[in-house]
């Protein structure tokens, strides 16, 4: 159950910082607020770019995880940046 647990905790974690990337990218390279930036990618097809630039802080999630020896966790990022890529995906193809 434990390991179930460590999972979880790092999906959410992985979750979390994709939103927070993505925030971030907005907050620093967009002359709009967030909504507009947002309704702009919509219109013009750009939402799965914004999650790909927002799933980089993945990446230092992932391996601050394999450093601390917290293998279960870095499990649960790579899902929540697996899931990160299917909704890319979509977004791409629809």
């Amino acid at each position: 159950m434990n390991t179930k647990k460590e999972i979880i905790i790092g999906f959410l974690v992985g979750i979390i910082a994709n939103t927070v990337g993505t925030l971030l990218y907005i907050l620093l390279f967009s002359e709009f607020s967030i909504v507009e930036t947002y309704n702009a990618a919509v219109t013009q097809g750009h939402v799965g770019s914004l999650l790909a630039l927002g799933a980089i802080l993945n990446l230092v999630a992932f391996f601050g995880f394999l450093k601390l020896n917290r293998n279960e966790r870095a499990k649960g990022v790579l899902i929540a940046t697996m899931l990160t890529a299917f909704i890319i995906l979509y977004y791409k193809v629809f």
